[in-house]
């Protein structure tokens, strides 16, 4: 039973595997670009996880940022998680012990696979999302790992190449969009944004677009719980 939960495991996360080594390579190739070593890389993949947080971890590091300077940063940056997390409360309450690694590990590729509840027939769904955000962050961790040691024997030009979180998020909300048939989160994530980017700016349009898109999607959740 364990062998079948963790192929059914490593087959969802096969879509974030290209994406998570290669963005891991990118990131381990600027630390290394930065004048970080081996170690510091691995610690900050296993024990941060952190995603695009972790690249601008690394202009926060070279610049000599304070550590308040550090925490605002890093809630503005991942701010996000917060809300989807939110979603995820009734489907990791009965996690056990799965439960403080599957929060830590919960990145928004990995929301974007378990978001939907779905779980392969008779297996222990707990366990399931356990190897699923396990796999993900092996493959983000290799890829860290990769790149900081390729960037010892390989000049990389490191121009752009903090844009490749970008397109993952633009990757997994193609997928999401194809995969799923209400496309009313989607959208309204879409308008709530602009309409915030517009208002507020680029610089400070993150948290009040979240706030935004949690508000209309509980009106319209309480909707159509009405209507039924």
């Amino acid at each position: 039973m364990s062998d079948h939960v963790i192929g059914k495991a490593f087959y969802k996360s096969i879509p974030v595997m290209a994406g998570y080594v290669v963005l891991g390579i990118g990131f381990g190739i600027l630390m290394r670009d930065a004048g970080y070593g081996l170690i510091l890389t691995l610690s900050m993949s296993l024990f941060v996880f952190a995603g695009s947080m972790q690249y601008v971890g690394v202009g926060l590091l070279t610049g000599g940022a304070s550590v308040i300077n550090v925490i605002l940063t890093t809630i503005m940056v991942n701010a996000r998680h917060l809300f989807y997390s939110i979603s995820m409360i009734d489907k990791y309450k009965d996690a056990g012990k799965y439960k403080p690694y599957m929060i830590f590990a919960l990145t928004d590729e990995t929301y974007s696979l378990l978001c939907d509840g779905d779980t392969p027939k008779g297996a222990d769904p707990n366990r399931y999302r356990f190897y699923v955000s396990m796999f993900n962050q092996c493959y983000w961790v290799i890829g860290s790992v990769l790149g900081n040691l390729l960037g010892t024997v390989l000049p990389f030009p490191t121009t752009g190449i903090e844009f490749s979180m970008t397109a993952l998020f633009v990757a997994s909300f193609t997928e999401q969009w194809l995969s799923s048939k209400d496309h009313i989160p989607a959208v309204t994530g879409i308008a709530c944004t602009l309409f915030s980017l517009v208002i507020f700016g680029r610089d400070n349009f993150l948290i009040p677009s979240m706030l935004l898109i949690t508000l209309v999607l509980t009106l319209l959740r309480k909707r159509k719980e009405a209507d039924t």
